[in-house]
């Protein structure tokens, strides 16, 4: 009976794989102040856009309960009123 060879071959396959996986650790970051700022001022921008969608989402939903409050009260008029 001949044996399947393909677990045998996908772990050969990533045991020879495997140095290409490794990180070298020897580098230092050595960017200067200016790259710092501006990835400061891009996430001041992100953050900044997200107050107004935080606003909008609030009154969306905000807006969806109103409005079945708003039915709930009409049903229950036409039920006194019928």
């Amino acid at each position: 009976m001949k044996k399947p060879a393909t677990p045998l071959m996908t772990v050969c396959m990533l045991l020879a794989a495997a140095p290409a996986f490794a990180v070298d650790t020897t580098q230092v970051y050595s960017s200067g102040i200016l790259v710092l700022v501006f990835l400061g001022i891009c996430a001041l921008f992100v953050v900044s856009q997200l107050i107004p969608a935080m606003m909008m989402l609030l009154g969306m939903v905000k807006g969806v309960f109103k409005g079945k409050r708003i039915e709930a009260v009409a049903e229950a008029e036409k039920k006194n009123l019928g």
